[in-house]
């Protein structure tokens, strides 16, 4: 048994922008709570988190790690994530197994874009946070303007907790024992104030004690009420530290220990059960002798151990004889072996209590966003979906070698497994294969992964864009189906009207016939017509969307009806309904955020608005940059990385996000449609 239960445990994942320091910051806290003899170094690939042998070349993370530690009596587990934007779904897709998050800010580099994205991906689930400031020794940093720009950018709530001293070599505590030491800004007598009265606010009667009667309050009465401020976001503390050096780590440490919540303490996680309308929320509580109730946020195809699923207990004891089922599998799996992750190495435990993030190995089941439990009462459990990134950036890709197909379609398919942000599409119309992700950088990796894990090497181009049909205006579609060949026929006769539902709404059915001109034996079979055409497009070969389908009447024979004569039927109408309801190409648009120096601002513009684009907002950094916000057809991006290299000397960089669909201009529907030949049936 773990000599500590779900009250000692602290889930904490460290997130922000890439450079803040998050991998020296895990190693410092390692090092500080005698987990490893010193820290770790990136320069030199001895870091616990970064191990892979691809993040110790490109000395930054690509990937979430896990690790723990043990002060004071309470179990910390930490999550390092990938601060890049490329990798920035992975460092999402954690979120789901902590209470907390920690963002990590380079005091000299202040709030960057991921650190902004972070935050919000953090309000969105609900998670207690606060905020940790690195390297505060370096030199001419501006610690009260960072601090000041901080509760700009996020809020007033957000107070320290502790002062720099010294430049930064050291850190006074604010809140605990505060002292009247000199701090490099503001003064501890006023950040002890400001926190306790933020404090007090979500707690009438510790209130009235405080500002009433002058009751000087100590630490232990201020826990309940601290924790209630985390959990409604009333209270974001900033933390300073010098990862380095080691300043401020202590004093962090003790934070962590004392003031961070625990899984009973944290908000309760989003669990639900049941699908669509009828999905209800369950609650979910830490409790040791409950049904066991795990979450697996995240896979790892180890080429040595198989399949590795890694999970945080929400609920009961797991142990290495556990029986699991996998989401609603009817059958369960043995727990053989139980383990506790830190970097690379798997250490054998012997029972995991809610909190704990632990993993087992050769499941085949298993898989990302899984629920593990132990009996049937939980079966259709689900945690509520994380909103990851769309992934938009593809290469078009297949095997060098002849033979390599189905090879590369097992790679893909684990790969795929690991990875939130990673979609495969095979495009029927233009015979490719797809991956997309979140940037050049992370396709590359994957690349990397394909040769060097799964030993299969391939050739890539620049893909189909994923342009999408829908239709502009209702419309009715007719058709009769009817095949004699000799013996037994076919008939079958379909009349169904279109409309067009808003952007987003997908696809709907309606069965509307009445008096049995259909039996309903057929319907499913006009359906299936129906959804080839979705798939395989109607006027220029891409998938429809967005539209509602209603099947009003139609005709059958005795003999002759069959589903096949249905299919053909339902399709052929869906066809000519498609033609009278004014279709068009629908085209997607990202969202680009470009960071440059200032004296490129006026080519990026022009470049942009030769591309179709619009500039929303531009903002001037300090240091000379400048960051513009804007929109432009994806399509417009093909070989913008190169273009954005000579415009701005190397030193530009960009980012997309999907913004939306929106139709494409009347000349390139028209070049679209004319290249488009439909299959026969």
């Amino acid at each position: 048994m773990p000599d500590y239960n779900a009250e000692d445990v602290r889930n904490i994942a460290l997130v922000g922008h890439s450079g803040a320091g998050k991998t020296t910051l895990t190693e410092t806290l390692l090092a500080t709570a005698g987990v490893i003899p010193a820290p770790g170094s990136i320069e030199k690939g001895t870091t616990v988190c970064d191990f892979d042998p691809l993040e110790k070349e490109l000395r930054h993370s690509l990937d979430t790690a896990i690790t723990s530690l043990d002060a004071d009596g309470k179990h910390i587990n930490l999550i390092d994530t990938p601060g890049a934007p490329d990798f920035l779904g992975r460092a999402i897709s954690v979120l789901t197994a902590v209470e907390t998050a920690a963002l990590v800010i380079n005091a000299q580099a202040g709030i960057e874009p991921i650190t902004q994205r972070m935050m919000k991906a953090v309000d969105r689930r609900n998670l207690c946070r606060m905020i940790i400031i690195n390297q505060i020794d370096a030199p001419e940093v501006d610690l009260a303007g960072l601090t000041d720009q901080i509760r700009e950018t996020f809020g007033p709530e957000c107070l320290p907790i502790n002062l720099p001293a010294d430049k930064g070599r050291r850190v006074i505590d604010c809140f605990f024992e505060p002292s009247d030491e000199q701090a490099d800004f503001s003064s501890v007598a006023e950040a002890h104030s400001q926190i306790i009265d933020q404090v007090v606010e979500v707690d009438e009667e510790l209130m009235e004690l405080y500002l009433e009667q002058g009751q000087e309050l100590k630490p232990e009465q201020l826990h309940d009420p601290f924790e209630a401020a985390l959990r409604e976001a009333h209270l974001i503390p900033i933390c300073y530290v010098s990862a380095q050096t080691g300043a401020g780590i202590p004093e962090l440490l003790n934070i962590l220990v004392r003031l961070m919540p625990n899984p009973a303490e944290g908000n309760p996680p989003p669990f639900m059960k049941g699908e669509g309308a009828k999905m209800i929320p369950v609650e979910v509580l830490p409790d040791p002798n409950r049904h066991a109730i795990a979450h697996v946020f995240k896979v790892i195809n180890d080429p040595f151990r198989g399949k590795l699923g890694i999970f945080r207990i929400h609920q009961g004891r797991i142990t290495p004889d556990s029986q699991l089922f996998v989401g609603d599998a009817r059958k369960p799996f043995k727990v053989n072996r139980l383990y506790r992750l830190h970097g690379a190495e798997q250490i054998e435990v012997a029972e995991g209590v809610p909190g704990d993030i632990l993993a087992v190995s050769r499941i085949d089941e298993i898989h990302f966003d899984a629920v593990l439990h132990d009996s049937h009462d939980e079966d259709h459990h689900h945690l509520k979906s994380i909103e990851c990134p769309v992934p938009l950036y593809g290469l078009a890709i297949r095997p060098v070698k002849r033979g390599d197909e189905q090879k590369l379609t097992d790679a893909l398919h684990k790969l795929q497994a690991e990875d939130p942000c990673l979609h495969i599409e095979h495009n029927a119309s233009a015979n490719e294969t797809v991956m997309r992700g979140l940037g050049e950088q992370h396709l590359r990796v994957l690349l990397k992964r394909l040769s060097e894990q799964f030993h299969v090497d391939v050739d890539t181009k620049p893909p189909s864009i994923p342009y999408r049909e829908t239709i502009s205006a209702p419309a009715e579609g007719h058709h009769r189906h009817k095949k004699q060949t000799g013996g037994a026929g076919q008939f079958g006769e379909v009349f169904l009207r279109v409309e067009p539902l808003e952007r987003g709404a997908g696809f709907e059915f309606i069965d509307a016939t009445v008096g049995g001109s259909i039996p309903g034996q057929f319907i499913p079979s006009i359906e299936k017509g129906i959804r080839q055409v979705l798939d395989e497009g109607a006027i220029a070969g891409f998938p429809l969307q967005d539209i509602r389908v209603s099947v009003y009447d139609g005709k059958h024979h005795p003999v002759d009806s069959k589903e096949i004569a249905f299919v053909t039927a339902g399709r052929k109408a869906f066809l000519d309904a498609i033609e009278q309801a004014k279709p068009v190409i629908l085209e997607p648009i990202v969202k680009i955020r470009i960071t440059a120096h200032n004296s490129a601002m006026g080519d990026l513009a022009g470049d942009l608005s030769s591309r179709r684009g619009r500039i929303s907002g531009s903002e001037s950094k300090s240091d000379g940059r400048v960051v513009i916000d804007g929109e432009v057809p994806l399509a417009e991006l093909d070989g913008y990385e190169s273009r954005l290299k000579s415009l701005t000397g190397g030193a530009g960089t960009y980012g997309i996000e999907l913004s939306h669909y929106e139709s494409v201009p009347a000349n390139v529907q028209k070049q679209l449609r004319e290249a488009f030949t439909r299959s026969e049936d």
